[in-house]
């Protein structure tokens, strides 16, 4: 189990030239990485992980915990109360969910994740270049069917289902990346767009 005082498992997948950021903020990106692995290791119920996501989003996009359901009888607070709902994955519907093919079993549990990788790429953070390669080599660490030493995921890649890829070692994809994996494929190289 990896503790808050561990790297996160994925620092031997991100090549070392990307430049580091400050002592501090590395340290508390670390922290935070290993936190999130751990917990999706732990729990891999479309439930748990559906809450995880959910807090940690509304804390990223909203700047303060997830406390409970807001007061949508206010007319004033209705955008906000939608804003706040669709972080859920729970309440929201991805594109593969409406194919007739979908292995549902191993989608559920990996449908927060990628509402996770989605939702990141679209705050600051996913600007952050250090940090973003390793969340999303984390993140694919629960999410694809293999995932290899040092594959690098740049901004914006999108994928539907994610069970069903495979990275090799040493691939690279690019951003804006729109990889099509309705059936199962295992990808090497570089990826563009």
């Amino acid at each position: 189990m990896t503790t808050a005082t561990q790297e996160a498992p994925t620092e031997t997948q991100v090549h070392p030239e990307v430049p580091r950021p400050l002592p501090e903020a590395e340290a508390i990106y670390r922290r935070w990485l290993a936190h999130l692995n751990a917990e999706f290791t732990r729990y891999n119920t479309c439930t748990r992980r559906s809450e995880i996501v959910r807090d940690e989003l509304h804390s990223l996009l909203l700047g303060r915990p997830h406390g409970g359901r807001m007061n949508a009888a206010l007319i004033s607070e209705l955008p906000l109360a939608v804003l706040a709902e669709s972080i859920d994955p729970r309440n929201v519907t991805l594109p593969a969910e409406m194919e007739a093919d979908l292995d549902r079993e191993k989608f559920n549990s990996i449908k927060p994740l990628l509402w996770f990788w989605r939702g990141f790429d679209r705050t600051v953070l996913g600007a952050n270049l250090w940090l973003g390669l390793r969340f999303r080599a984390m993140l694919g660490q629960h999410i694809f069917a293999g995932l290899g030493k040092n594959v690098r995921f740049y901004r914006d890649v999108s994928f539907e289902r994610g069970y069903t890829l495979t990275f090799e070692d040493n691939t690279i994809v690019r951003p804006g990346t729109c990889i099509d994996d309705s059936k199962p494929r295992i990808i090497r190289g570089t990826l563009e767009r």
